[in-house]
């Protein structure tokens, strides 16, 4: 029997375990590691999960113990199972581990796709922040209203009670709260459930899977953290960033999604360098030639958008975007210049607890606030970071709808971004060809 590892981050490392490990008697995976998220750690991942091999479940360390933890319980292997990262932090990890003696390893597509009996379609991208969420809302709109019942399943982001977790369900506003979403999770629910666009997440993919089958004519999974597609995709669409050329060849997977990709989606067109779409067309045409290009832009509105003249605003941005996806802006700071803001605040003095420990540790970030609320007290301590900031009012660019999420004393100017194609093909066209 060989003792294993699984590093993870409460997404990929779960669904690597529960497909490929959890019957498996060759095998005992002696621990989860976790990062990327805050509080994942110093828990178990339950036995009513693990399954019959797994009766007092297994225990999930801070990914800082990783080294002791090789030593100390003789693992002969690291499997790595999270994303979002680079190629040098992936291959310096990979050496972490082979310092210590163990082999270090990635599972693959064809060892962890699971293989639905209804079509699927998997949109996915080359980092967080590419625009990922709004190519999959469209994608659910064309095929609803081609009569398709479609169904969501998305990437997980299960930070709660696991077993609860386990196969989720969301159709109304209420399921969220039933289910205590996190910020981070109806960031990527909520729209499509306020197009009619049920949506299944949680922890053990097969039985999510089984699930949504009763309820659907054709699967779409949307991605999440640049990972890839947890089940078999007929249609392989991919969102790339002209904001971050280059990134689609030096992260991972991104580009095991950039090189896998039947279609690629270049969004935010209007706002690139044309140098910077040049080197990304280029590396298209290099390691993808064959893919569909679609142009599109990121559209940009809100509806109070006059009351943003001459103020001073709080700029308040989708958090992984800016963390795990290192971009400085996005949407709110976009659609405050384009209203005209008088002066953008800096947050950073006025930051509280977890909200100011992530400014020290994303050094790159200064006039934006990331939503982050991966649970209550996060949120509470974005909304006190919210309240101590002296500003006329809040320009939120995160996907959801925040000020009826948290309670605060400003105002929140809400910003909406849809994915607008620019000529021809278009996702209607891909789609019709499917």
């Amino acid at each position: 029997m060989k003792k294993v590892l699984i590093m993870g981050a409460a997404g990929r490392d779960f669904h690597n375990f529960n497909v490929y490990f959890r019957d498996k008697e060759e095998y005992r995976v002696v621990a989860f590691t976790a990062t990327q998220i805050p509080d994942i750690e110093d828990r178990k991942y339950p036995s009513a999960l693990a399954g019959k091999l797994y009766p007092d479940g297994i225990p999930i360390y801070p990914e800082e113990e990783l080294s002791s933890l090789i030593g100390k319980n003789e693992i002969s292997e690291v499997f790595f199972a999270y994303s979002d990262v680079s190629h040098e932090y992936i291959m310096h990890k990979a050496s972490q581990v082979l310092a210590e003696g163990a082999s270090f390893t990635l599972l693959g597509p064809q060892e962890t796709m699971i293989k639905s009996n209804l079509p699927v379609i998997s949109v996915c991208a080359v980092r967080t922040g590419c625009g990922k969420s709004q190519t999959s809302r469209k994608i659910a709109l064309i095929l609803k209203e081609k009569g398709r019942r479609v169904v969501v399943i998305r990437h997980p982001m299960p930070y709660g009670d696991l077993v609860k977790q386990r196969a989720q369900r969301f159709a109304t506003y209420e399921d969220m709260i039933k289910h205590e979403c996190t910020i981070e999770e109806m960031e990527e629910y909520e729209a499509h459930i306020e197009n009619g666009i049920v949506v299944y997440a949680g922890v053990d993919y097969g039985a999510i899977l089984e699930e949504a089958q009763k309820e659907a004519d054709i699967i779409l999974w949307d991605g999440g953290n640049n990972d890839f597609s947890f089940y078999k995709a007929d249609l392989e669409i991919v969102v790339a960033d002209p904001h971050r050329p280059g990134h689609e060849l030096r992260y991972h997977p991104g580009e095991t999604n950039f090189r896998r990709a039947q279609v690629l989606v270049i969004n935010k067109i209007d706002s690139s360098e044309k140098e910077k779409l040049a080197d990304l067309l280029r590396n298209i045409k290099e390691f993808n030639p064959e893919a569909t290009i679609i142009r599109a832009n990121s559209k940009i509105t809100v509806p109070e958008g006059k009351d943003i003249a001459g103020k001073t605003v709080l700029v308040i941005e989708d958090g992984p975007t800016l963390t795990h996806g290192e971009m400085p802006y996005g949407a709110g700071l976009l659609a405050a210049q384009k209203y005209g803001a008088s002066k953008i605040v800096d947050p950073r003095p006025f930051a509280v607890g977890s909200i100011k420990a992530a400014y020290q540790k994303f050094t790159h970030l200064d006039r934006i606030l990331p939503a982050l609320g991966y649970g209550k007290k996060q949120m509470a301590e974005l909304t006190q970071t919210i309240d101590k900031v002296d500003c006329d009012l809040v320009v939120s660019g995160t996907p959801i709808d925040l000020g009826r999420l948290i309670k605060t004393s400003k105002r929140i100017l809400r910003v909406t971004y849809e994915l607008e194609e620019i000529g021809s093909p278009d996702l209607k066209e891909v789609l019709r060809k499917f």
